[in-house]
């Protein structure tokens, strides 16, 4: 059988510039607000979508192969081949691919989304074990866990109700300290050095296998993981990660910062969840009946999954072929890289009714195969194991926030024509008592 259709060089330059190129700009790693500031200006990612359409277009709906210095990436068209891809990893589609192995190496060269089958049988459920998903309210810590919300955002919500101002640099201190509680324990609620480290090394990480290692950077914070860990303080993730019975090549202390990684994403979304629930009264309203309901919190849950739709956080979801592949219209040898563009399955409105407005609803049933790809966790057997835990931190956050005062966006957002993308780092938020 022939191999995937490969796009012309002109096509190649056109997809590597509007629809690989504005994720790495913006940094695939940790963002760079001035890079993301600049994209929405540019209303980069609905440009993407729309040249992804453009390919769809002349190639048909089957994986699109672009060259670059040698390297295959299969670009993906079509939702079956979304699932299919998902629900085979990590085998013939494994996570570790080789441009995440570069990234993540500096700070996290043993974590599970770069390990190889063998030790990925062992870290994999290593952090199931901890994370628990599946669970929406985590079984061990849950309670814990909203305590700590609740005194984090206390304290912010006196802040800013004496300055009658929320903005980014307020929001991302507190939202860094009520992580640090969760995950390595109360006593690193003002241990910024351990965050600070792991956002130079991601820094870093932006340029992959391009950018020098910090052996000692990452030594010194890797100590201080396996410190916390050391410490086990009850109620924390570490507390939980440190009474797992040792097994050969877990290596838990770089299980962590992926933990403390896929809380950032968290900030994002709920402050642009925040965004689309100030500029809606209608759901608005709908969230604080949610407050009245149960600890489940299912609207904040799906207003915090429709912002992670609307303006995903991993936009490039990728893997590497671990042998040959057949596609319909053709083969990809391993090696290869598969490109996921979250974006155009999330906004395809050649597809999708619902894809640029505010559709929270959409999330309050369950979701299988049948549907449409919606990613913003990516999925399958190598769904992102922190899904659900970061899920209940952010809907209660975002919960005690509108529980508490009137809040007024700097950004007025039109929820049936929702902007392609939403800088979180320029939002601002009037605030007043209810």
């Amino acid at each position: 059988m022939a191999q995937l259709p490969t796009a012309s060089p002109a096509d190649l330059l056109r997809s590597l510039t509007t629809v690989v190129l504005p994720p790495v700009i913006k940094g695939p790693i940790v963002r760079r607000p001035w890079a993301v500031g600049l994209m929405e200006r540019l209303d980069a990612d609905s440009k993407a979508v729309a040249e992804m359409q453009r390919l769809r277009q002349k190639y048909g709906p089957d994986p699109v192969l672009l060259n670059l210095a040698g390297r295959r990436f299969a670009l993906l068209l079509d939702p079956a081949d979304v699932h299919r891809v998902l629900d085979e990893s990590p085998d013939p589609f494994t996570p570790a691919s080789l441009e995440k192995r570069g990234a993540l190496g500096h700070f996290q060269p043993e974590g599970v989304l770069v390990s190889d089958p063998k030790d990925r049988a062992q870290r994999r459920p290593f952090n199931e074990k901890v994370l628990k998903p599946g669970e929406q309210v985590h079984p061990q810590t849950g309670s814990h866990m909203a305590q700590i919300v609740s005194e984090e955002v206390d304290a912010l919500l006196g802040h800013v109700d004496f300055e009658g101002m929320l903005d980014w640099p307020v929001y991302v201190r507190m939202w860094q300290r009520l992580v640090r509680r969760v995950v390595l324990g109360n006593s690193a609620r003002d241990d910024e050095q351990v965050t600070d480290d792991l956002l130079t090394l991601r820094r870093w990480a932006n340029f992959s296998y391009l950018s020098p290692r910090r052996p000692k950077l990452r030594a010194r914070f890797l100590g201080r993981v396996q410190h916390y860990l050391d410490l086990a303080e009850p109620g924390s993730l570490a507390a939980i990660a440190s009474q797992i019975p040792d097994a050969p090549d877990v290596v838990p202390q770089q299980q962590i910062p992926q933990w403390l990684f896929a809380f950032d994403a968290g900030s994002w979304a709920s402050i642009r969840a925040l965004a689309l629930l100030t500029n809606n009264p209608e759901a608005l309203s709908r969230a604080n009946e949610d407050l009245r309901g149960s600890s489940q919190l299912q609207y904040l849950r799906a207003t915090m999954l429709e912002s992670l739709r609307l303006w995903p956080t991993t936009p490039l979801i990728l893997r590497d072929t671990t042998r040959e592949t057949r596609w319909r219209n053709g083969t990809l040898p391993a090696g290869a890289s598969i490109v996921i563009f979250a974006p155009f399955f999330h906004r395809d409105d050649e597809r999708l009714a619902n894809a640029h407005s505010f559709d929270p609803e959409q999330w309050l049933r369950p979701r299988t195969n049948a549907d449409w790809p919606l990613v913003p966790f990516s999925g399958g057997p190598a769904m992102c194991p922190g899904r659900d835990v970061v899920l209940q931190v952010s809907a209660m956050v975002l919960g005690r926030l509108v529980g508490a005062l009137r809040f007024t966006p700097n950004r007025q957002i039109d929820h049936a024509r929702v902007p392609g993308l939403l800088d979180p780092f320029a939002l601002r938020f009037a605030t007043g008592a209810h």
